[in-house]
């Protein structure tokens, strides 16, 4: 059977990836966030505190990756990092004042280059797919795939 990679999922899932990411770059860039640091900054508004383990452990990425994304963060003024009260070999990682003033925008940004690549499909089309994506990232993750 031979290979056609517009017929494939990984190979549109990858290009499909990509065009977001590079729409929320270029929205981003303007309030002074990268698009790796978004599921960062997406966990972080929703409970701050959280320590880097939790992060790995939520958004379910390598630790090398993890340590350079809060690295760029830190340096970039959206995070500080704070000795934990009751574990003193890790960190709390908690948003700084820029951080916590860009949330509306960034989120609004996100949503912004959603439509802006959706923006062919109806709105019934664009639950589905939604739903389709939902579905093989649970199935993804039952079965020990990457999610």
């Amino acid at each position: 059977m031979a290979f056609n990679r517009m017929e494939s999922a990984t190979y549109l899932a990858s290009l499909l990836a990509k065009s977001f990411s590079r729409a929320l770059q270029e929205r981003g860039q303007k309030l002074g966030f990268a698009p790796g640091q978004f599921p960062v900054l997406l966990e972080l508004w929703a409970e701050e505190g959280l320590t880097q383990k939790q992060l790995l452990d939520r958004l379910d990425i390598e630790q090398a990756t993890m340590a350079n994304t809060l690295a760029r963060m830190e340096r970039d003024g959206l995070i500080v990092r704070r000795k934990h009260p009751q574990d003193k070999r890790s960190q709390q990682i908690f948003l700084t004042e820029r951080a916590r003033e860009i949330e509306a925008a960034a989120k609004e940004a996100a949503l912004a280059a959603d439509q802006s690549l959706l923006s062919g499909l109806r709105q019934f089309e664009r639950e589905l797919m939604l739903e389709y994506m939902r579905m093989a990232l649970a199935h993804a993750a039952r079965d020990g795939g990457a999610a």
